[in-house]
């Protein structure tokens, strides 16, 4: 069953369902929502901008509305879905602390593992939502947007606690990460240099290279990652040519941003185009 929660004065969508809701998802299309995806008891296998994936039982994947999602099998799921009216991740950055990890941490892709005392702690959680869902009042839309927040800063702790990222209050290291991460998902399409970045956060290059070496990150190395991406989704999703991919992502000579692909995948754009054409 499907609760759903619409605000009409703001656009705001709000759903709470199950692995029904994944069907429209058999064939690949872009999520248009902020998901997550909790796979409870058993495994859930998917296809995440032409990754394969399995979400493992006891463990919750999150989305951003931009990637692609193909849905393969497994079921008892509980998948929640919000636009941005409902919930705007950037507004709320200072209350969550998510951007630039949980979503747009332009690493691998968000998996959170919940152990025995987490999955009871979600599992209290996620009744609540149902009980505000089913309770229409003036305050409703504030409770839900509340709920959503605790489970966005639970979900975002335990992805620190996973990838090892420790945050004190003497340590801005981890907002810096944010913050660049967040950048590169806004500019990466027109700029491509680290001293752009450090610019925008009040940085040196050098200063920015060495905070992102204690923390295993290279600033580089996360702009070319980014690039990389959107170039096999594209490829993956479209019908644009290399070339055509190359000048959306602000590369006026293709073979720029061939040479750099292949330095990540292997493969030049078109030899990875005929792999998939392969393979379908």
């Amino acid at each position: 069953m499907t609760h759903t929660f619409k605000e009409f004065s703001t656009n705001a969508i709000f759903n709470i369902g199950n692995e029904n809701d994944l069907l429209p998802f058999q064939k690949a299309k872009q999520c248009e929502f902020y998901t997550f995806i909790w796979a409870k008891s058993e495994a859930i296998h998917l296809i995440i901008d032409s990754v394969p994936l399995t979400i493992q039982p006891h463990s919750i994947l999150a989305l951003t509305p931009i990637q692609y999602l193909q849905y393969i099998d497994g079921s008892d799921a509980i998948v929640y879905q919000f636009n941005r009216e409902f919930y705007c991740i950037k507004d709320h950055d200072q209350e969550v602390s998510c951007a630039g990890i949980l979503f747009f941490g332009n690493t691998n892709i968000p998996i959170i593992h919940l152990d025995a005392v987490e999955q009871q702690k979600f599992i209290t959680l996620h009744y609540v939502f149902i009980d505000e869902l089913e309770t229409e009042d003036n305050i409703q839309a504030e409770m839900l947007r509340m709920l959503m927040a605790r489970f966005i800063i639970k979900s975002t702790r335990l992805l620190k606690a996973k990838e090892g990222i420790s945050e004190t209050p003497k340590s801005s290291k981890v907002d810096l990460l944010r913050e660049f991460n967040f950048l590169v998902e806004q500019y990466f399409k027109t700029e491509h240099s680290v001293a752009f970045y450090a610019n925008k956060l009040f940085k040196s290059p050098k200063t920015l290279s060495n905070n992102f070496a204690k923390l295993n990150r290279s600033p580089l190395q996360i702009i070319h990652q980014r690039i990389v991406l959107e170039t096999q989704r594209q490829l993956s999703y479209t019908d644009k040519t290399a070339k055509e991919i190359a000048y959306d992502i602000g590369y006026e000579d293709a073979s720029h941003l061939s040479r750099l692909f292949k330095k990540y995948t292997s493969l030049s754009p078109s030899d990875y185009k005929k792999r998939l054409n392969s393979l379908s």
